[in-house]
């Protein structure tokens, strides 16, 4: 079972190929694109394993975006007692859903 190690959004996932990861949305990318990632860290086909420094030169991965969106609401809450002082912000960070189609 082949799989490799990508970087993208500042952040390290594990793809195989027809799995779905969740990531950080990407600009300038809408639902039914493809796209490929090109910093890839590691691959490993079951026989031989291959470790960029930092990243594999030639070596990408294909997906195409199956879903966007926005993930729940995080709610911060500032609040101090005996004070009348309180804040309540929310937050909810865009994702973007890709289906691994190849590389590697």
């Amino acid at each position: 079972m082949a799989f490799a190690i990508i970087e993208t959004g500042g952040k390290q996932y594990r793809t195989e190929a027809g799995k779905t990861i969740t990531i950080e949305k990407l600009p300038d990318v809408e639902e039914g694109q493809s796209v490929v990632f090109d910093k890839v860290l590691l691959t490993d086909d079951g026989a031989k394993t291959t470790i960029g420094a930092p990243y594999i030169a030639g070596a990408s991965v294909k997906g195409e975006v199956s879903e966007s969106g926005r993930s729940r609401k995080v709610e911060v809450v500032k609040y101090k007692a005996k004070s009348r002082y309180f804040k309540l912000r929310g937050h909810r960070q865009p994702f973007m859903k890709v289906k691994i189609t190849g590389g590697f």
